[in-house]
């Protein structure tokens, strides 16, 4: 084990002013904030940082496109692991040591990452009891009343990738990533190795016919979790109150078929989409990857039902045998 998480999130930001308002409406709790810069910390210790466009800390010599997220830092379990994962990138990548101990490099297809021994604050979840018919789970007690949303922990992020292959043999080779589910012509996902998540970096295919994708690295959205739908709901209506929009092509509310997970998608000024997240599934390495059709995968349902879904489900999954466990096309003669 090595890789345990998300610990920061470092975004270029063209308005600091406007993402802080953006993040603090968002549930994120503000820890700092200079004209150029800003930090909030969430209860289990992950970070979202914003840097305003040219800031000297801001990673160099990327190629990646657009605003968003350009860095994300991996929480490491110890200074062993750490050792371990630098041993696998020094013979290809220059390694810098900034002064808290993150490790920085650019990977060769021109991605920014970092790697920090970090622990995690232990946080819990403690969603209401649910009533189903035949089985009371909550008797003479009502469901909890919250009025806005507050996630927990930074779960996952999303970029789109010219050649996803490519990104998914450095993910699994140099850093120890697992194959989780792959997408036909939408991507792969993947699970650090101390985590459980189904997934904590999806990499999206660059060319997929949707909006925004344009052949480029670059960054689409990040994850937070909250603890269940109703707090999905409340955030909505949080953002509805203030004047928040969401644009004719959001997908708005809905629940993942291929990761179990309810979402919540909400446009963000600081780059690409800011997802509430809630229930999704949970593997290790017992679990056996799938490939899935790319829409059926999408959404069990969605408030705001793209195009590409209006057509019925074509009920296409199976799990990958060992020669599979790659990027697939869409065409299914690949």
């Amino acid at each position: 084990m090595a890789i345990i998480g998300i610990r920061r999130l470092t975004w270029q930001v063209d308005d600091v002013a406007a993402c802080t308002r953006f993040f603090s409406d968002f549930g994120l709790s503000l820890v700092s904030s200079q004209a150029d810069e800003a930090l909030f910390e969430l209860p289990d210790g992950s970070q979202t940082l914003l840097l305003r466009r040219g800031h000297q800390r801001l990673p160099q010599g990327t190629a990646q496109t657009g605003r968003g997220v350009v860095e994300v830092v991996w929480a490491v379990d110890s200074e062993a692991g750490l050792a371990r994962l630098k041993a696998r990138l020094e013979p290809e990548l220059a390694l810098s040591t900034d002064d808290e101990g993150v490790v920085h490099f650019v990977t060769p297809f021109g991605q920014a990452i970092a790697l920090q021994v970090w622990q995690p604050r232990t946080v819990f979840g403690a969603p209401t009891p649910q009533n189903t018919v035949g089985r009371i789970e909550r008797l003479n007690s009502p469901r909890k009343w919250i009025d806005r949303a507050l996630p927990k922990r930074t779960h996952h992020c999303v970029w789109t990738f010219p050649d996803v292959q490519q990104a998914l043999e450095f993910y699994r080779d140099k850093l120890g990533f697992r194959i989780t589910d792959m997408q036909k012509g939408f991507g792969v996902y993947m699970r650090a190795d101390g985590c459980y998540e189904h997934h904590n970096v999806f990499l999206a295919n660059a060319h997929a016919p949707m909006p925004g994708f344009d052949g480029t690295l670059k960054f689409h959205h990040a994850n937070w979790e909250v603890e269940d739908i109703d707090e999905l709901m409340v955030a909505k209506n949080y953002l509805d109150r203030r004047g928040y929009s969401y644009g004719d092509w959001s997908w708005g509310f809905g629940r993942h078929r291929l990761t179990s997970a309810a979402f919540f998608y909400v446009p963000c000024p600081a780059g690409g989409d800011a997802e509430y997240g809630a229930d999704c599934d949970c593997v290790d390495d017992g679990w056996k990857p799938r490939i899935w059709d790319g829409a059926f995968g999408t959404a069990i349902y969605m408030t705001n039902l793209p195009e590409f879904m209006r057509g019925e489900p074509n009920w296409d999954v199976a799990y990958a045998r060992p020669d599979q466990l790659r990027y697939h096309p869409a065409d299914p003669a690949e």
